[in-house]
């Protein structure tokens, strides 16, 4: 049985030069596709974690670190923190690691950058998960993420991060234990210099500085058309406040295949971490296969 453990670390190099860190679960299939995982803004491929020790059973799975998140080199300059980089980034990351054609799943962020990579390089993708998050994200989300990213207190032990994040979230999480919070603070939290700090840069605040309600961001429609000729499966926390139900009825629109799940108990975004959810992207990217094989 595969685990955390048995899980490789690697580094790339982004265009830039800056080091970029990859967690590799699983082999190499010669007929099932491989899986990257791209995490939310300021999240890291421990999120993956669970789903990935799954999947990777019968493939390989891939979960990268943007810049300045996790294991990956933070940048110097903040504004490298920014779509059209990270897009490069994952580009470069997949290329060098022989991951395409692939089935990818995107929180969040990782979704947009999913969306994005399907215009630019179509041959990339053989199917998408899109993790709460659509060509419509919703301002109050928004406006929410913004209100802590880069912000956080910082705790004095994990059980106080625990305590912190619960408090932010408990809204669109109430059905998560003592024991899921410490768990969440520690994908958010870790030790430097007998300190606990972000697992990301906190000048990620900064990518967040122009959003407000007077300036929705430009909808991906055209973007997410481009997705219309492969799978396209999106899960949707009940609770989100980024992804709304009816973005998803616009989506089944335009991609009259679409598949949906929607996660009850959880918001912005689902933890793919329950077995029911794990089985519904399981059988998703099984059909992938087949269409792909076809």
């Amino acid at each position: 049985m595969l685990d955390v453990a048995t899980a490789i670390s690697t580094f790339i190099s982004a265009p830039d030069g800056l080091r970029l860190h990859a967690r590799l679960h699983g082999r190499r299939s010669e007929w099932r596709l491989p899986v990257v995982c791209l995490p939310g803004l300021a999240r890291t491929v421990a999120d993956f974690d669970i789903l990935a020790i799954e999947l990777a059973q019968h493939r390989r799975v891939v979960a990268l670190d943007y810049r300045g998140r996790g294991l990956s080199e933070y940048d110097r300059n903040p504004a490298n923190y920014s779509i059209q980089t990270e897009l490069a980034d994952v580009l470069a990351a997949v290329t060098a690691l022989a991951c395409m054609p692939a089935i990818f799943i995107g929180t969040s962020r990782g979704g947009i950058l999913a969306m994005l990579l399907a215009a630019m390089r179509p041959t990339a993708i053989a199917g998408v998960v899109l993790n709460d998050i659509g060509p419509v994200i919703e301002p109050k989300g928004l406006m929410r993420i913004k209100g802590y990213v880069g912000k956080l207190p910082q705790p004095r032990s994990f059980e106080e991060g625990a305590d912190i994040l619960r408090r932010l979230f408990d809204a669109q999480f109430p059905k998560l234990t003592a024991q899921d919070w410490l768990a969440s603070a520690r994908h958010t939290f870790r030790q430097e210099n007998g300190a606990l700090v972000p697992t990301y840069d906190v000048k990620l605040a900064k990518t967040m500085e122009g959003i407000d309600f007077e300036h929705p961001l430009p909808p991906l429609w055209a973007q997410f058309d481009t997705l219309r000729n492969v799978p396209v499966m999106v899960i949707r926390g009940a609770n989100s406040d980024i992804l709304s139900a009816a973005t998803v009825e616009t989506m089944r629109e335009h991609h009259p295949a679409l598949d949906t799940f929607e996660v009850p108990d959880q918001g912005h975004a689902p933890l793919l971490a329950e077995a029911d959810t794990i089985e519904r992207i399981a059988e998703f990217i099984a059909r992938c296969d087949e269409e792909h094989a076809g």
